[in-house]
């Protein structure tokens, strides 16, 4: 079985083996290959049986250039770099990586919220430029300290990750209430379900953690924002498009957004015309909440099992079934 990955640099940039892979065939890894789908993706697989992709685009023009593809793997659990309708019309099953970085993702919303109440890396920095040491004071701030514990967290979008950052609130004292397709019992246990107007209304600090669906894109937007509280702070770690970049850039920098603490946006890399880039008391890191090392294991080890599972017959996670 040969088996190409097409952009492996950022899954493994050196910290990782590619081990569990090369036990189940012949592995070619490109560190990177092309944030747009061209001639040269489907140079690359042409002569492979098993296609592993994080960001690269693989679409109808791909695929019809290499017929011997029997398996597109995404490193990843967002699938939309696959034109996975058009791979299931021709046979091809699309797997994904569905629950990896549950803790990760989760810990890395609860930080950016606590840079912005806190402010540690800001102050290291002042400190180490001389101002503590010059203060006339004993100490100085240059921003509101704010306590979370009292407060309430909404949460939009309660499946794994959702509940997993309702834990950490909880743990600090936050009220936690939430929003979903579906309630279930795992998310009765921490958070209280809400209608969107209620968790708009009520929320000091909304988390953004749903899928991007047509209905989920640009739903923080003008007359969403509109439903807030002045002063509410937004963090998005999950996708950029959920959030109307000008309408969030404009609250901002009118005091109606306290803050914003963001890991995605919409156009990835981040483009210069970006609005949120000069947006006030806006956070922005280049989409990294996944990336410790103990995730992107499990992303490896998971591609594995499903190869594994689809040359023993079996296939598993698969997004564009049933094969």
């Amino acid at each position: 079985m040969k088996i190409v990955i097409l952009d492996g640099a950022v899954e493994n940039p050196g910290d990782l083996s590619f081990a569990p892979l090369e036990e189940l065939g012949e592995v070619t890894v490109y560190d990177r290959t092309s944030l747009v789908e061209t001639p040269l993706v489907a140079q690359r697989i042409e002569d492979a049986d098993v296609v592993i992709t994080n960001k690269t685009p693989i679409g109808r023009m791909t695929i019809d250039a290499c017929p011997g593809i029997r398996l597109i793997c995404v490193l990843a659990t967002g699938y939309d770099v696959v034109d996975y309708k058009y791979a299931h019309e021709k046979g091809i099953p699309v797997v994904n990586v569905p629950a990896y970085g549950t803790e990760i993702v989760a810990q890395y919303a609860v930080a950016l919220l606590l840079e912005i109440c806190s402010h540690v890396a800001h102050h290291d920095a002042e400190v180490k430029k001389g101002r503590w040491k010059n203060s006339t004071d004993w100490c100085f701030w240059d921003y509101p300290m704010i306590e979370l514990a009292g407060k309430t967290a909404g949460i939009i979008g309660l499946g794994r990750i959702g509940q997993a950052t309702a834990r950490i609130l909880s743990a600090m004292g936050m009220r936690v209430i939430a929003n979903a397709r579906h309630e279930t019992p795992e998310g009765r246990k921490v958070a209280e379900y809400v209608d969107k107007d209620t968790l708009y209304r009520e929320s000091d600090v909304i988390f953004l953690h749903c899928p991007l669906f047509p209905e989920t894109e640009k739903m923080i937007n003008r007359e969403t924002i509109a439903k807030m509280k002045d002063g509410v702070i937004i963090i998005n770690d999950s996708r950029g498009a959920l959030i109307d970049e000008q309408a969030l850039a404009e609250a901002l920098n009118s005091g109606k957004v306290y803050a914003a603490g963001l890991d995605v946006v919409s156009t990835e890399p981040v483009q210069d015309d970006n609005p949120l880039l000069h947006a006030k008391n806006t956070i922005i890191t280049p989409h990294i909440a996944w990336a410790a090392k103990e995730a992107r294991q499990r992303i490896l080890d998971i591609t594995a099992d499903n190869i594994r599972a689809f040359s023993e017959g079996k296939p598993v996670n698969v997004v564009n079934g049933p094969f």
